[in-house]
């Protein structure tokens, strides 16, 4: 143990330091020479007054009572500052752009500057508060009794007489003194509180560094100076199965790790004296990217020393110990008094960041808008004529850190001293939780409205204490015992503890989850029916689309007037004389104008009223402005051209987008035409070759033939009569190709440009079918194919032209006969099956008939299948199975012939198994009934 006098005095040493620090640093920034101040390292070690005494020795606590449980507390808001661009950087744009000064300031101004709002969230704030910071005055009370020795005779007091000590012998009372004489020196030596506290800053980042020196130290005392390390605590640990909760999860721990993972995240943000380092205390928005991995860095290094420190107190200590206090017991059972009070320091640290931090952003808020809101409406204050106010705004901010001090040593007092740090914690986290609805939704939702805002943190905030904070109470002996267990009214149903009859549930879960749930739902469905002012539009609009490029200015829309004198008077009355005149002044020059005074415009008064929201609230200056200003409205063509500026930015980079998708899709079609057309054009290419040579075969036999006969007619030659009629016939037999192959070209070329007349007859299908089949004997023995018809023996009465319909079936029997593949010799199924052509006939939808031509040939590829019918295409080769004959045109005439008839003609299958092209046909009885 160590005297209470050294223990004073090195703690008292300390806070000393702290404040010489903070006075020289603000020193030194009115001088412009801390440069430091303004890095991301600073800003990111401020971060870390998120972890507080509940931190450096509940956390621990929390490890050998639950586990690995402890790790949400830092993943919450790791979580948070990962996805910074996402929320954080939206809130300290507005912050800047807007003069905010604390998270009800926030809040207000996003819903019309509402003065209820703002009242609202403050009340709620404080009181959510309180339980963390009694939390603070219990833990550095308790480690002060320990480190000194007297815990164990106070514990000793209470259990005698059932009470504590009395007032003045309370060692919490004189903790609660010295903070509040601390943090009023500290923080509340001037009223802007625009501008920033560089000495807070800078003393917060310092304690956040000491804090986790200490910890690490104690912690790697734990580890080497009790031990031989972490392998050998890690045997001692599993030696003893009691201890296996420290490496494992329980049993449906699921629910718990999740809302314990959703406060500490939302408490990143929602805690008042949080919101006040991230947001308001930001100095620069590209911070935010340090600390994004920087502060979840300086977490992760806090944290690893947890389950060390836990371990070795469950296998080192006492089992009665204070597992909250291990981080000071362990080093005291060692012998090592100096290490302790190095912790105590630590501790200290902890305790004091957070208190001096939330005190200020809690004190700012009382007097912003709960205390300026009262004297603007008393009759000397009111008074344009009213002397100054910052004096009494600053009286009141020292008096509110009194009274919120006071009311945290109270809740200390009044409740069950033996709870846990950790649950203590939660219940706060809890409480600012409820701020998150209106704070997220309003900067992303431009429906939400001040009714729907309002609504829902008063419900949200009656669930919590009903749920949360009446069991806390009950348990530390409060008259609320018959309400728990009887429930409201004697109503077992509302019971705060299995509200609704959800027995079972784990106390955090069950009342973050009713207050959670009907605070979101109230401010949804509140907003969805109600209308916003048109200052909540006008600010919806302001934050809702903060981060687009064309951001919009309030004086736009704003439609008001009022002397400069009036403006200049209000703005000594709350800022001072000599900083109203430097305000006036430059803005006077941004006017170009060389006087003190500037022009009065409304762009002039929404300037004066954001500096007034500086140090009053927004609520509160706007209120202070409406007092002097005349015909204070918004112009809806204003407000609807702001909304419209607002808004081009996103119609603007939503139509690139289009236009890019769109061109892009363009561009794709594109290359998909031109690649379609050089196939075309290859195919082309093919078709006049293969054209050029049919028509040069004939051509060259015709010529050839014919020199002969000449030349021997000129060498008064004679011919053998029989050898003459054999050229002869060659020549006919030619010319008659060369015929042919042109007709074809032309009847495709008249058939395409629709210059074909086909006759329409009603004709026996059946009998043309046949008359095909007999026309291609000849070619089919020549090739040993197997011609065959399956129709039936009545007729098929079609509608179509006869002779170009037997065009069609030759053209569709001949590819099956002469591109059918002959047998491998090594194929013996298909050197003995018999090789066969027929013509059969299917199922056709009413109206229509349809004959089908069967081989059982090879089939066609099928990368050639979609380039059968094509003019310019060529499927297959002789080996490959069906093909185009001659030219390549004989499908395609046919297909054409067919769409000309009404009819159809297409590939149905093709395989190994051979290929069955179908021919439909319009049938002649429908067609007749038509």
């Amino acid at each position: 143990m160590l005297p209470a006098g050294v223990v004073l005095l090195v703690s008292g040493l300390y806070l000393g330091l702290l404040f010489l620090l903070a006075f020289l640093t603000e020193r030194r920034v009115r001088k412009g020479a801390a440069q430091f101040i303004g890095s991301p390292l600073v800003y990111t070690l401020s971060l870390a007054v998120y972890c507080t005494s509940w931190t450096f020795y509940g956390a621990v606590g929390s490890a050998s009572r639950n586990g690995l449980e402890f790790l949400t507390i830092y993943l919450g808001p790791t979580l948070v500052f990962v996805g910074w661009w996402l929320l954080l950087r939206k809130l300290v744009r507005i912050s800047r752009t807007q003069n905010i000064t604390s998270i009800a300031d926030f809040i207000s101004a996003r819903y019309g500057k509402s003065a209820a709002i703002s009242a609202l969230v403050t009340l709620m704030a404080v009181i959510g508060s309180i339980p963390y910071i009694s939390l603070q005055l219990k833990a550095v009370t308790a480690s002060y009794e320990v480190l000194v020795g007297t815990a164990a005779s106070n514990a000793a007091e209470v259990s005698r007489t059932g009470f504590g000590t009395g007032l003045l012998a309370d060692t919490g009372f004189w903790v609660t003194v010295s903070m509040a004489a601390f943090v009023i020196l500290f923080g509340t030596r001037n009223l802007g509180a625009d501008q920033r506290h560089p000495g807070v800053v800078a003393a917060i980042a310092f304690e956040s560094v000491v804090k986790l020196l200490a910890f690490a130290a104690v912690g790697l005392f734990a580890l080497y100076g009790l031990g031989d390390g972490l392998s050998d605590l890690v045997s001692r640990v599993q030696e003893r199965p009691d201890l296996s909760h420290l490496y494992s999860f329980p049993d449906g721990f699921e629910p718990r790790w999740v809302t314990t993972l959703f406060l500490a995240g939302i408490a990143a943000i929602c805690l008042p004296r949080q919101f006040q380092v991230t947001v308001v205390e930001n100095s620069d928005e590209r911070h935010l990217a340090t600390a994004a991995w920087l502060f979840p860095l300086y977490l992760m290094l806090i944290s690893l020393f947890v389950l060390p420190i836990a371990a070795v107190g469950l296998t080192a200590l006492p089992a009665g110990a204070d597992t909250d206090l291990y981080v000071l017991t362990v080093p005291l059972s060692a012998g090592r008094e100096d290490l302790a009070l190095l912790a105590f320091i630590g501790g200290l640290s902890a305790a004091t960041s957070m208190v001096i931090v939330a005190s200020l952003a809690l004190s700012i808020m009382i007097s912003n808008h709960l205390v300026a809101p009262l004297l603007l409406r008393s009759s000397y204050f009111a008074s344009p004529e009213a002397g100054n106010l910052s004096g009494m705004l600053l009286l009141t901010r020292r008096l509110s850190i009194v009274a919120i001090l006071v009311l945290g040593f109270i809740y200390y007092r009044g409740t069950d001293t033996g709870s846990p740090l950790a649950s203590i914690g939660l219940i706060s986290f809890a409480g600012v939780a409820q701020f998150a609805p209106a704070l997220i939704g309003g900067v992303y939702w431009k429906h939400a409205t001040k009714s729907g805002a309002l609504c829902g943190l008063v419900v949200g905030f009656v669930f919590w204490a009903y749920t949360l904070l009446v069991p806390k109470l009950a348990k530390a002996g409060w008259a609320l015992e018959d309400l728990v267990t009887q429930g409201l009214g004697g109503v077992a149903l509302l019971r705060p503890g299995a509200f609704l009859g959800l027995e079972g549930w784990d106390p955090l879960v069950h009342g973050l989850f009713w207050s959670m749930s009907a605070n979101l739902a109230v401010f949804v469905i509140v907003s969805l029916f109600t209308r916003p002012s048109p200052i909540e539009s006008l600010q919806s609009a302001l934050f809702v689309n903060a981060l687009q490029p064309g951001k919009p200015q309030a004086e736009v829309a704003l439609q008001r007037s009022a002397t400069t004198k009036d403006l200049l008077r209000l703005a000594q009355r709350i800022l001072g004389a000599e900083r109203s005149r430097e305000i006036f002044r430059d803005y006077a020059r941004r006017q170009g104008r060389e006087d003190d005074l500037p022009a009065p415009d409304p762009p002039l008064i929404a300037y004066v009223e954001r500096q007034l929201a500086s140090s009053v609230g927004a609520a509160s200056a706007r209120s202070l402005v409406s007092g002097i200003v005349k015909g204070e409205t918004i112009s809806l063509d204003a407000l609807i051209g702001l909304l419209d500026e607002t808004q081009q930015a996103i119609r603007t980079s939503r139509a690139l987008e289009r236009k890019s998708q769109e061109l892009q899709e363009t561009a794709t079609q594109l290359r998909a035409a031109n690649a379609q057309l050089k196939a075309l054009d290859k195919m082309k290419d093919e078709f006049l070759s293969r054209v050029s040579h049919e028509l040069r075969t004939p051509m060259t036999s015709i010529r050839s033939f014919a020199e002969i006969l000449s030349d021997m007619s000129d060498q008064d030659q004679q011919l053998d009569s029989e050898q003459a009629g054999h050229f002869l016939k060659i020549i006919h037999k030619e010319s008659e190709r060369l015929t042919r192959l042109l007709d074809e070209i032309l009847d495709l070329s008249r058939m395409e440009s629709g210059e074909a007349t086909l006759r329409r007859d009603r004709l026996d299908a059946a009998r043309i079918a046949a008359a095909a089949v007999e026309t291609m004997e000849g070619l089919a023995k020549q090739s040993g194919v197997d011609l065959q018809v399956d129709l039936a023996q009545d007729a098929i009465w079609v509608v179509g032209d006869e002779d170009r319909l037997k065009q069609v079936f030759v053209n569709l029997l001949s590819n099956a006969i002469k591109y059918h593949r002959q047998p491998d010799e090594n194929d013996q199924a298909k050197a003995t099956s018999p090789r066969k052509v027929w013509v059969t006939q299917g199922k056709a939808p009413h109206g229509r008939v349809e004959l089908r031509f069967c081989d059982n040939g090879p089939g066609i590829p099928e990368s050639d299948r979609d380039k059968i019918f094509s003019k310019f295409a060529r499927a297959g080769t002789e080996k490959a199975g069906v093909a185009l004959s001659g030219s390549g045109l004989g499908l395609p005439i046919s297909r054409q012939i067919m769409q000309h008839l009404g009819g159809q003609l297409r590939l149905d299958q093709t395989g190994p198994g051979g290929s069955v092209f179908v021919v439909r046909l319009l049938d002649a009885a429908s067609v007749a009934a038509q």
